[in-house]
Parts: structure tokens; C-alpha cells; sequence
């Protein structure tokens, strides 16, 4: 089949730049080129929400003889400060109708984007019905995100803040992108700055196709952040629909992630992203790495699921130490003293803010992080002598969960979930055992249950009060967790008469719970269901230990 069309390839790099320009009529065998004249003059379309830098742009542009077409506010300010520009009516015969609602859709705007510049056919017709090639497209959209993140928004304000005009032009500028460079945002005025001087005023293949690709990410992004906002409004819509994009806006590219050899950065979720680890404050220390938020956010969580004064020392995503008392300082001796060596380089959440005194503990220690909804002034002058240590301040700790979804990737796809955030209800809790726990156990036991939520699996935690005492996280058999938790409490000298084991799944074997007897456990909780809970139960009542059921498991991987 003949086209008129040039390949793929075949980029014309200095089109304004010769009148006499050759193009092929079919590339059905060798090329036969015919002269058309072309016109030397260079076009924009500039329609910006986000003004920032506009000005300096657009007299640059103009300055390099670019003529700037321009709609409402924007054609105002340009003309404020003198730069010439016609407005985008006066090329379509059209006004601007229904309160600016409708101001570039027309044929004469996206005729003079979408015109191929290397096909005969476009050309003509732009010539005959007066149509400007458009060379630039500066666009950037409402900020919808924005609109809805404030606490006084209405419906209305969100539905006037959809874009629809700026996200055809961005789009139709990308898809054409071989002719049209198209500016989404103001970040990107100076490399167009820099390309447009290195190449005869106009910029360069490379720029338009990079260009391109942030221009389509923007209005996916922005699509994203729309229907995110119409399925917030409604209660029953599903969470999990057929096809479902998410979007996230890049905050900051990290060093690197898990290891050096691998790329990260941190994006945050759009609209009103309240109180959370994204939005903490970083009051001193050295740059974020992904470790440390990873670890941060499960001290955050886990530290806030108590409503005493609480302490969460975490190391390689799993606490390594948690305790609650009256006063906080006290709370992190007890964290502290699970296990003082994992302690060191790992990251500290606390539920309420950081005092002088518990200050004075943390500077004793070697800590990553500490995560907090506050610190006083002495302790900010205690631990300012810390000069790597970073501070984070957040009033998370103070909100209820936020239901969120947990992103995993997998070869191929992602695994999404609601992430597990929920209180469980503890009058579902079921005593199966003979004996009834002592008031001491069932606090220890509701304790224990709350932090071996946050303990990647197969996890088993003994605990007693309101510290824990001994964990045993990660390992492929439940009965290692039991023993590695036992052993964790010897190694630290602490005492295991008394106390509870917390189970994040049931306990497949009645091994589990005679480790716990013989460590000196007298009460267990744990989710129940496996087939041989008779032989586990019968277990317990052996040794006469107190068990409960709550019926729901935590696992964490």
C-alpha cells in the first residue's frame, strides 16, 4: 500500500528553517519530492494554570520570534507585561463561551497541533482553511488535586477544577509530537530554553519525545486523581475495579533503595493526604533512605496502636523492642532492655512527643530514626548533637487509621490489599481453655496481640504487663519463632514467669504451646482454626494455661 507519508524515521530536524523544503509523494519505491513552500514563522500556544515563570517564558519565546496565542487570565498577564499575544478567539472567529468552559476546542487549534507536517494532505488543508502550525503547546492543568485537598471545598469546586481543554491539547501535542513540543510544566521552561538555543530556535527530537512521555504520564496521573475522587463520594463503589490507576506524585528521588545497586524514589498519594509518614516534617539530620522510611512507617503504625505512652524500636522491618508505661521515658527502658543489641542503628516511633528525658535515652544509643508527633525544646537541643540523626514529626499518631490500600509487586503485575490497620474487637475474643485468664493476663495478652500484628510471620512474642519481653519473627516454622523468642529473652535476662505468648496465626501443632509452658508462659492468645485445636487446647489445659481465640489472623510477609 503507497502512503504520502514520510517513515517513521525520517525526522525533519530544521523544518522552519528552508522555504524550499523537498518532500517525498510515496515512498512506494524510491521517493519523488515536489517543492512546497513552508512558513518561516514559529507558533505557540500558551494556556498555563500554574503561572509560575510564565512571564520570563513567554518573552523569551517572543524574543526569539515566536508568535504566543493565548486564552483568558493567561493572554492577560502576558499582556501586562507587554508581550504581545493574540488571543486564541481571534484565530477561531469564536469566543470564549459558558464562563471559559469552552475556549480551545476548535479545528483551528487542533488542526494547527495534530497537521502533519511531512504530509502533503495537512498541509494543504491548513493552508486553505488558515490554520497555524502550532510548534509549542505550553499547557499545564486545573489543580484539581489541590482543590480538593482543602477542608472548605465543595462538589462544585471540584467538578469546575475537572480539566478538559488543557488535557486534549496536552495530549494532542504528545501524540504529534514529532512536530510539537508540548510544555506541561513550568520546571521544564529552561532545558526548552537551553534545546530551543541549540537548535535553531526550535527544540530538539530528543526533548519533544521526552516531553511527550511527561505530558502523557501528567494527564494519566491526572485522570487518576479524578476518578480516585469520584470513588471516595461513593461508599459502595469497588475497590478493586477492572482496571485501575493510581496517581502518585514524585516527592523525591532517593539515593538509592534496598541496597546501592538499586534505583528508588518516594512518590505520595494525591488529593487530601491528611497527617502520614509522606507529610512528616524532618526537623534535622541527613537525607531519608528508603530503609528508613520502610522502617519509620511500621514504627509509626505500630506505636499508634496504644493509647499509654508507648515506645517501638524497629530494625530490618521488625520491632525489635515495644513497651508502654506512664511516663515515656520509662517506656523506651523498657523497649530498650527486649533486646538493647538489635536496638542499635534502628529506628524509634513514639506515641507521644519526645520529652528531655527520653531524649537524653535515645542519644545513648546509636538510632537511625526517631519518629514522633512532637519534640520539646530540650530534647530538640539534647538531640541536635546527633548531627545524622534524623527527627521526624508528624501528627499521625494523633488521627484514626486511614484506610489505604497495600501495593506489592509481583513478576508481571501487583498484588493489592487493604492494609491491615483495623482494631480488632476484643469482646469477640473466646476463652477455649479450662481456665479463665487473671485480669494481669488479659491485659498482657491484648498488649502482646497488638504489636505481633506488626512482626513479619510465622511470629510468636512473648510479653508480660506492658512490654514485651521476647520475638521470634520471620522463620518457616512456628515452633523456631516460639524458641527464638525464648532465647531472645534469656540472652536480654528477662524473666518469662508469668508471662503471655501472642501467636499472629494458630499454633498448627501443640508443640507451640509446651515451648511456651516450659518457657514459663502461663496464657496464650492466638487467631485458633487449625485442625488440631483440640490437640492444642488439651495442651494448654494440660499445663494449665489460659488461651484465647480472637478468631482473626495478622499475618505480615
Amino acid at each position: 500500500m503507497c502512503t504520502d507519508r514520510l517513515p517513521a524515521n525520517a525526522l525533519l530536524t530544521n523544518r522552519r528553517q528552508n522555504d524550499n523544503m523537498s518532500l517525498p509523494t510515496t515512498i512506494c519505491s524510491l521517493p519523488v519530492f515536489e517543492r512546497i513552500q513552508m512558513t518561516n514563522q514559529t507558533n505557540a500556544l500558551m494556556s498555563v494554570s500554574d503561572k509560575t515563570g510564565a512571564v520570563d517564558f513567554a518573552q523569551y519565546l517572543s524574543q526569539q520570534g515566536v508568535q504566543i496565542y493565548s486564552t483568558g487570565g493567561t493572554a492577560t498577564l502576558l499582556r501586562t507585561a507587554n508581550i504581545a499575544v493574540t488571543d486564541i478567539s481571534d484565530l477561531t472567529g469564536f469566543p470564549e463561551i459558558m464562563s471559559g468552559r469552552v475556549k480551545t476546542l476548535h479545528p483551528k487549534v487542533f488542526g494547527g497541533i495534530l497537521a502533519r507536517r511531512e504530509h502533503v494532505g495537512d498541509r494543504e488543508q491548513a493552508a486553505t482553511h488558515g490554520i497555524p502550525f502550532f510548534d509549542f503547546v505550553i499547557v499545564n492543568l486545573y489543580p484539581f488535586a489541590e482543590t480538593v485537598s482543602k477542608a472548605d471545598f465543595t462538589h462544585a469546586d471540584a467538578i469546575e477544577n475537572i480539566d478538559i481543554g488543557g488535557v486534549a491539547l496536552i495530549r494532542a501535542a504528545a501524540k504529534n509530537h514529532r512536530d510539537v513540543a508540548v510544555v506541561t510544566s513550568p520546571e521544564q521552561y529552561e532545558m526548552v530554553k537551553v534545546s530551543m538555543q541549540a537548535n535553531g530556535g526550535q527544540a530538539s527530537d530528543e526533548l519533544r519525545l521526552q516531553l511527550a512521555l511527561q505530558a502523557f504520564r501528567e494527564t494519566s496521573a491526572y485522570d487518576a486523581q479524578i476518578q480516585g475522587y469520584f470513588a471516595a463520594l461513593q461508599k459502595d463503589a469497588e475497590p478493586f475495579p477492572p482496571k485501575l490507576t493510581f496517581g502518585f506524585e514524585k516527592v523525591t528521588s532517593l539515593r538509592y533503595g534496598e541496597n546501592p545497586h538499586q534505583r528508588a524514589a518516594l512518590y505520595k498519594t494525591p488529593g487530601k493526604p491528611g497527617a502520614t509518614l509522606v507529610s512528616a516534617k524532618q526537623l534535622q539530620g541527613k537525607e531519608l533512605s528508603y530503609n528508613n522510611l520502610m522502617d519509620a512507617d511500621t514504627a509509626m503504625h505500630l506505636a499508634k496502636e496504644f493509647e499509654q505512652p508507648t515506645i517501638a524500636i524497629l530494625k530490618h522491618a521488625n520491632p525489635c523492642g515495644v513497651a508502654s508505661a506512664k511516663l515515656l521515658h520509662d517506656a523506651y527502658r523498657l523497649a530498650l532492655a527486649t533486646d538493647s543489641v538489635s536496638a542499635f542503628g534502628g529506628i524509634v516511633g513514639a506515641n507521644r512527643a519526645i520529652d528531655g528525658e527520653t531524649a537524653k535515652l535515645i542519644s545513648t544509643v546509636f538510632t537511625e530514626v526517631v519518629i514522633a508527633p512532637g519534640f520539646t525544646n530540650e530534647a530538640l537541643e539534647v538531640l541536635s548533637a546527633k548531627k545524622n540523626l534524623r527527627l521526624l514529626e508528624t501528627t499521625a499518631f494523633l488521627e484514626p487509621p486511614q484506610k489505604t490500600l497495600e501495593i506489592k509487586v509481583v513478576s508481571g503485575g501487583v498484588l493489592l490489599q487493604d492494609k491491615d490497620l483495623q482494631l480488632d474487637d476484643t469482646t469477640a475474643f473466646k476463652v477455649v481453655t479450662k481456665r479463665q485468664p487473671t485480669e494481669a493476663e488479659w491485659q498482657s495478652m491484648l498488649f502482646g496481640w497488638r504489636v505481633v500484628k506488626w512482626v513479619k510471620s510465622n511470629a510468636v512474642i512473648f510479653a508480660k504487663n506492658e512490654q514485651v519481653l521476647g520475638i521470634g519473627a520471620g522463620q518457616m516454622s512456628r515452633i523456631d519463632s516460639s524458641r527464638i523468642a525464648a532465647e531472645k529473652a534469656a540472652i536480654a535476662k528477662l524473666d518469662l514467669k508469668g508471662s503471655v505468648v501472642a501467636s499472629d496465626a494458630f499454633f498448627p501443632f501443640a508443640d507451640g504451646v509446651e515451648t511456651a509452658a516450659e518457657a514459663g508462659a502461663t496464657a496464650v492468645i492466638q487467631p485458633g482454626g487449625s485442625i488440631r485445636d483440640a490437640e492444642v487446647i488439651e495442651a494448654a489445659d494440660k499445663h494449665d494455661l489460659a488461651m484465647v481465640f480472637t478468631g482473626i489472623r495478622h499475618f505480615r510477609h
